[in-house]
Order: C-alpha cells, then sequence, then structure tokens
C-alpha cells in the first residue's frame, strides 16, 4: 500500500474550501439583489408575497449567472457557456421551487403563528431569508456537481443523435 501524500490531501482540501467560500460570496451577491428586488416588487407593484419571492429570485438568478460561472467555480473559459447556462437555469429552477415553496411554508406555519405581533413585512421577511438558506444549499450543490462540472452526458446525447460536428447547447 502506498502512503497518501498528505500536500495533495491538504490542496484538495484548500481549493474546496476556497470554492464554496467563493460561491457563498457571490450567493451574498444574489441574496441581496433577490432581497431588494422581492421587496421592490412587494411594496411598489403590489403582488402578492409568494410571487415576489418569485420574481425576486429570477431577477437574481439572470443577474449572478456570469459572477457565478468566473469566480466561484473558476469556469469563466470552459468554452461552454451555453451548455452551463442551461444546466444552471435547470438546478436554478429546482432551487426557486425550494425557495418559494419554504418561503410560503415558513410564512403559513411558523412566523405566523408564532410571531403574531410582528408585522407583515418582517414575517415575510424573515421567512424569505430562511427560504434563501434553503435555496443556497440546493444551487451550491446542484451547481458543484451538475452545472460547472462535465459530467459526460452531453457527448452521449451527441454520440447518440450522430451530431458530433453540432454544438447544440
Amino acid at each position: 500500500m502506498q502512503p497518501v501524500e498528505l500536500s495533495i490531501v491538504q490542496t484538495a482540501n484548500y481549493k474546496a474550501k476556497r470554492e464554496f467560500l467563493s460561491f457563498f460570496l457571490t450567493a451574498l451577491l444574489g441574496a441581496s439583489i433577490n432581497f431588494g428586488s422581492r421587496i421592490v416588487y412587494r411594496e411598489l407593484f403590489n403582488i402578492d408575497y409568494p410571487s415576489s419571492v418569485l420574481f425576486g429570485y429570477l431577477t437574481a438568478t439572470v443577474l449572478t449567472f456570469i459572477p457565478t460561472k468566473r469566480y466561484a467555480f473558476s469556469a469563466g473559459s470552459t468554452g461552454n457557456t451555453k451548455r452551463e447556462a442551461v444546466k444552471f437555469l435547470l438546478i436554478a429552477g429546482v432551487a426557486l421551487l425550494v425557495q418559494v415553496h419554504v418561503a410560503k411554508l415558513t410564512l403559513e406555519y411558523v412566523a405566523n403563528p408564532l410571531f403574531p405581533k410582528l408585522s407583515e413585512f418582517w414575517r415575510e421577511t424573515g421567512s424569505h431569508v430562511v427560504s434563501m438558506g434553503f435555496s443556497f444549499l440546493a444551487n451550491f450543490f446542484g451547481h458543484k456537481l451538475l452545472t460547472f462540472r462535465s459530467t459526460g452526458v452531453y457527448d452521449r446525447i451527441k454520440a447518440r443523435t450522430g451530431r458530433q460536428n453540432e454544438d447544440v447547447f
């Protein structure tokens, strides 16, 4: 049995920590956009709470694709931007469902019953923050495991359809 070189393990550990921190910082940008735009949609356009969470999330998703690609996952020069954008939107869609449903459920089953004396704005804000945490986890693991990683699925589909020379996505 060969000994494991410790420098390889330390380098991989450092890279994982750096990747998570970078994603956290880009997610903080997205959360700020999400949070701020949710309030704008709710207050200025007078739409219901779940819809304002949805539109806030969509606004943040569109505005954070490039920072996530370049800084969080160091995938700025992969040449697969179209393919990554499709996968990014699919993962974002799953995380969107998580965020909207957790926000609605947290408001209905936690914030409203436990904090009835707080204003509606603060109950909604607290529920939104909780849902953003769950959405963050769904996004991080989805993007790490699928979006900015070559899974080989695209190449297998391309080979099966006989489109070796075309870049469909």
